[in-house]
């Protein structure tokens, strides 16, 4: 819907570039692809799961859930592939830095499809009423708002968001990379592509920045509950969006961390916020 926002985006995300470098060595934790059959959605979806080291033999434990979404064009593979998750998640559980935990990876769909209810595409309806209660009872998770976090990037970074927001009895931790959370308003200029419009008019509909401003105090409180990161390179296209709703949480007295970095809209800062997100997560479950 919006030329510089689309070009920016799409520069950024059809990169197919990894960029960490890592001894040669067996992977620890399992990851595998399946799907759900979606019958709200009406197609089948496809997800990635990783499972950590233990998974496999301490066949009694649970363990707390994190739910990484992808951006736009991108899909369940994205954060195996370019984002090398499997690695840095066996990495930083070996050195004692983040708790084992199975990490969740769907798949929302590509162009006008997207993490928000829109004509033909109930995918946030799909996310809490079925692929959450499907993904809980499919693996050994402890099911409730202190074992469950979210986070993502960009078109995830701003879908994890405001599914907080709008959800805050089911996350203890929500790690914000570079996300779309609003479209930055020099870049609100129309284009033909009626795929595009119907993915901005969804993302300005899910305006996280006006939640915060306009919501009320009932539910600020409840929104105090949730551990707030929001993680943006200075060079980011969407730095200024994702600062206003920093500034925003911060007039709202909600706590929330902000990490501005050296980096890009790119895979190089997103797999570099990994080493942050899983920590930062972790230290939230159970409390």
């Amino acid at each position: 819907m919006f030329k510089k926002f689309i070009a920016l985006a799409f520069i950024a995300l059809f990169s197919t570039q990894g960029f960490a470098i890592f001894p040669d060595k067996t992977a620890k934790g399992q990851v595998r692809v399946d799907s759900i059959k979606s019958e709200v959605l009406n197609v089948t979806r496809m997800y990635s799961v990783y499972l950590p080291e233990s998974y496999s033999t301490q066949t009694e434990k649970k363990y707390p859930v994190l739910y990484l979404l992808h951006g736009l064009n991108d899909n369940n593979n994205g954060w195996l592939k370019y984002g090398h998750l499997q690695d840095v998640a066996d990495q930083i559980t070996d050195a004692g830095k983040a708790c084992e935990m199975i990490i969740i990876m769907p798949d929302a769909g590509r162009l006008k499809d997207g993490y928000f209810n829109t004509e033909g595409w109930p995918y946030e309806t799909f996310f809490f009423k079925e692929f959450i209660p499907f993904i809980e009872k499919k693996y050994r998770i402890t099911a409730d708002k202190q074992h469950r976090a979210i986070a993502g990037y960009s078109m995830g970074g701003g879908g994890a968001t405001a599914y907080a927001l709008k959800h805050p009895d089911m996350f203890s931790s929500v790690y914000a990379m570079s996300a779309l959370m609003s479209l930055p308003v020099q870049d609100r200029v129309p284009v033909m592509d009626p795929k595009m419009a119907e993915l901005g008019e969804s993302v300005l509909a899910n305006n996280c920045i006006a939640f915060v401003t306009y919501t009320d105090e009932s539910t600020l409180e409840k929104l105090r509950t949730i551990r707030w990161f929001v993680d943006c390179g200075d060079d980011d296209f969407l730095l200024e969006v994702n600062f206003s709703f920093y500034k925003e949480m911060r007039k709202a007295k909600i706590p929330c961390q902000l990490r501005v970095r050296d980096g890009n809209h790119n895979w190089e800062y997103w797999q570099s916020a990994l080493y942050m997100a899983l920590p930062f997560v972790s230290d939230g479950f159970g409390k």
